[in-house]
Formats: structure tokens, sequence, C-alpha cells
């Protein structure tokens, strides 16, 4: 163990925790909606993230950027971000809901056992997996580098890079917008009543099918707009990058109390800092069993995790 690593790096373990945390904070609020509404677990959406991460390298590549281009400029780099956020959220978001129409839709109205539509998820997340896997020959797939990498904010030992600041920032106004269009509209009242009891919802005229839709592409939207800063921190993407993004990402929505937005945020970034920190003190090849080992035990002393359930019974 070597805590002086931790204290000589903490600035830097902490700018850099924040961001991966913030990505994982992203995706996991798409797993906690649809488990706050339909107690499904989606494994599938690691590969809505993944799709993602390939719609924004194929925009930038429509433009003719590729790993080896030059950094265009910063006007011209913040546009051609802008649009893939909206392209990887559009193309995410409609994966997501065209997964909830032909794989899960079809096993609700036949009232299947929750094991069916578990199966059913697995069985979507390989699909997907393998058909970009096929698409692309399982060639890793590099990202153009878009912004300067030099800090633009240096505060004591806190270095900050565009990257990292656009990635906090986004991602900040993401969340909170997620939490006010919940809690505060119209469309949130009807999510938050079905994940209340359905059936009620249901009976005051509430379009349970609708609802559903709309979490799945909330989530998909979500999973969309991390895919990008993924790209932009990790510089490729390939066809089995969101296994085990997504295995963290759903492990940060348990650790923040599954099913509660705010909590799902939290465990995420709390995820990315503990990573860090971890692989700082032990190495950062155990940089993935560290990350397992603080949910297990968080757990076995805080079944429902830090937050506990929030869409449910204090839900609504």
């Amino acid at each position: 163990m070597d805590f002086a690593e931790l204290f000589r790096g903490f600035p830097e373990l902490t700018t850099t925790g924040l961001v991966q945390g913030a990505i994982y904070a992203l995706i996991a609020l798409g797993y906690t909606l649809v488990y706050g509404v339909l107690r499904l677990i989606n494994f599938a959406h690691s590969e809505v993230f993944m799709i993602g991460t390939f719609a924004a390298v194929w925009t930038w590549g429509f433009f003719g950027l590729d790993s080896n281009s030059d950094a265009p400029s910063v006007v011209k780099a913040m546009l051609l971000i802008v649009l893939a956020i909206a392209t990887a959220a559009v193309l995410s978001g409609s994966t997501a809901l065209l997964l909830e129409v032909t794989a899960y839709r079809p096993l609700r109205r036949r009232n299947a056992p929750p094991l069916a539509f578990l199966i059913t998820a697995i069985g979507a997340s390989y699909f997907l997996m393998e058909l970009l896997g096929a698409l692309t020959q399982r060639r890793q797939i590099g990202a153009p580098r878009l912004l300067p990498t030099d800090p633009i904010i240096s505060i004591g030992g806190f270095h900050v890079t565009p990257v990292q600041l656009l990635t906090l920032s986004v991602a900040i106004i993401m969340m909170v917008g997620l939490d006010f269009f919940v809690n505060k509209t119209r469309f949130g009242r009807g999510i938050r009543a079905v994940a209340q009891d359905a059936n009620t919802a249901a009976l005051m005229g509430v379009n349970k099918s609708r609802v559903i839709g709309l979490v799945f592409v909330l989530g998909g939207l979500m999973a969309g707009v991390a895919a990008v800063f993924s790209d932009m921190k990790s510089g490729n993407t390939r066809y089995n990058i969101g296994f085990l993004l997504g295995l963290k990402a759903f492990s940060a929505a348990v650790l923040g109390g599954i099913g509660n937005l705010r909590g799902a945020a939290i465990g995420g970034v709390l995820l990315g800092l503990v990573e860090n920190y971890g692989s700082a003190v032990f190495g950062s090849q155990w940089r993935d069993l560290i990350a397992f080992v603080v949910l297990i035990t968080l757990l076995m002393f805080r079944p429902t995790g830090l937050l506990g359930e929030s869409l449910g019974r204090a839900r609504a």
C-alpha cells in the first residue's frame, strides 16, 4: 500500500475521479429509471451506451476527423461536440425505445415472469454487442482529439483540462435537468405515478406503455451523452466497451440506491473517486476489484444503498 502516492497525486486523482464518476452517473441514471418503474434490470443498457459511442465517432468521421486528425478550432470543435451529443443521444434513445417495444413490451403483455425479462435483457445485450462487433470487424476505432489537452484551470494542485471541465459541466446540467423533469413536470408526475402503482395510475388515465417508453428514451439520452464524453476521454471505442462500464454504472446505481435518481448520481461520482484513490494506494491493476469490494462492503451494512429507493414507495 502506497498512501504517499495518494497524497502526492490527490488533486489529479480527484479531478479524474470526478470526471469518470460523472460518466458512470449518467449511465447509471438509465438503470435506475427503468428499475424504478418496472423493477427490471435492463442489462442491455450498457449496449445502448456503446451504440452512442459509435454514433459520436461516426459523426466526427462524417466530417473527415479521425484519431490522426489535427485538432480543429475551438468554435468548430464545440459545434462538432454538440452535433455528436445530439446524434448519440438520439441514436441511443431510439435504440432503448426499440428494445422496449420489441423485447420487453411483448413480455409485459403476456405477464411473463421476472426471469424471462432478465434472460431477454441479457440476450438483447449480447445481440447488440455482437452486431456491432460484426459491423466493425471487432476493431478498436479511434476518436479525434477535438479540444486542447493543456489545463485551463489551475488552482493549487488541481488542474482541469477543457475535456474534463466540459464533461463535468454537461453532466451536472443533464442530471439536474432530469431531476427537474421527473419531479416538477406533468410527464414526470406520470413516471412517478406508474413507479408507485402502475394499475392505479392506469385507472387514473395514465398511459402506462407511453410512460415506460419515455423512461427508456430518457435513459438512452443520458447514456448517449455519457458516450460522447467517454470517447473524448479515452480516445477510442470498441464493440464491447459497454460491458465493464455498464457493470460499474449499474454498481453505482445500486451504491446510491437503485430507483433513486440522486442516489445514482452520487453513487457514480463516489465510485469514480474510490476507484482512483484505491488505484493510487493499491496499484492500478486493482482498480476494478476495489470498486466492487466497496460496493459489497456498503451493501452489507446498508442493503438499500446510500439514499435508498425513491421513485416508488416514497417516490411519488
